[in-house]
């Protein structure tokens, strides 16, 4: 009886000093930079938004925060380093659709997965907007569609890349609009940006981030919202749905993620400062200009969301057939 009281005493007391060394490393945090990984290349809505949220951050608590823009694989390769990194909050990954909902059905070979990460929160909903550049004689939906069945093949439509939020929404448009266009993918928005608005592609699905400053220049046209509702950014602009295409609704999200791990003081605390960051009034300005949707949910919404959301995006690549090969 003695041996189990004696055992039993360590126990607690081991117990008791994680959990004291818990609090007090959370008390102290941060002591030393944060590196905060971007999957995509700068310019694109995920690095608008832990730029934002990275300055917020580093003004309030005295320390760096170092977004690390880390692009490949449909974001896949910060993912995974994320997934492999330390556990103790100075590492963190500006989650996103991609890597984080739609690569788990996508790829067979995934180095993590929806265990591999703890959430934090979820910042922001972007919307997707359908751009095509100027020259093309078309301002709808339905016009578009026409246009593309009456010249098969002569179409193509950019995405940031294979497996990417604005690739597999493309694949989503031609299953069910019954049309046939061609995929460019390319390394991050930025690039595909460029080419749609010189000409080389016709077309593009992206985030109403990326494509704002573009669409203002009228370096581009913005023919449809992607989403199921209209965005306060371009009220008049209908969407996929209303245009002919019912029940089409794709956008895309980013959010925070840590190591698995990652102690729940530390997960609470950045939680409670990017929550309070989110409610700035110059940031909710900011990104909603941009037009996204400021969001800032508790770890466990966030958690539910990104299993729903890996739900839905995995029926879209089994019933359109989308592939990264």
């Amino acid at each position: 009886m003695n041996v189990l009281m004696r055992l039993l005493g360590l126990g607690l007391s081991a117990l008791a000093l994680t959990t004291m060394t818990s609090s007090v490393l959370a008390q102290s945090y941060p002591a030393k930079p944060i590196r905060f990984v971007v999957p995509y290349p700068p310019g694109g809505a995920s690095d608008v938004t832990a730029r934002i949220i990275g300055q917020k951050l580093s003004e309030a608590w005295g320390q760096p925060v170092i977004v690390d823009n880390r692009a490949g694989a449909n974001g896949n390769i910060a993912a995974e380093q994320i997934a492999k990194a330390p556990a103790d909050g100075y590492t963190m990954l500006m989650g996103n659709v991609g890597p984080n909902a739609i690569s788990p059905s996508l790829y067979t070979n995934l180095a993590y997965d929806v265990a591999s990460f703890a959430p934090v929160t979820l910042t922001t909903t972007v919307p997707i907007v359908l751009l095509v550049n100027p020259s093309l004689p078309v301002n709808n939906v339905k016009e578009l569609i026409a246009y593309a069945k009456a010249n098969p093949n002569k179409l193509n439509f950019a995405s940031a890349g294979n497996g990417s939020s604005n690739h597999l929404t493309g694949e989503l448009f031609k299953s069910v609009a019954g049309i046939d266009i061609v995929h460019v993918p390319y390394k991050g928005d930025g690039l595909a940006l460029t080419d749609v608005m010189g000409g080389q592609v016709s077309m593009m699905f992206t985030t109403v981030v990326s494509a704002m400053p573009h669409i203002k220049s009228g370096k581009l046209r913005a023919v449809a919202v992607a989403s199921a509702k209209r965005i306060a950014a371009m009220p008049n602009l209908p969407t996929v749905a209303e245009s002919g295409v019912p029940g089409f609704d794709s956008s895309s999200w980013g959010g925070i993620l840590f190591p698995a791990g990652t102690p729940k003081e530390i997960i609470a605390k950045m939680h409670d400062a990017v929550v309070a960051i989110l409610a700035m009034p110059d940031v909710k300005a900011r990104l909603s200009s941009l037009g996204a949707e400021v969001v800032g949910n508790t770890p466990d919404e966030f958690g539910s969301y990104i299993k729903s959301e890996t739900a839905k995006w995995g029926k879209v690549i089994k019933t359109s057939g989308a592939s990264v090969n």
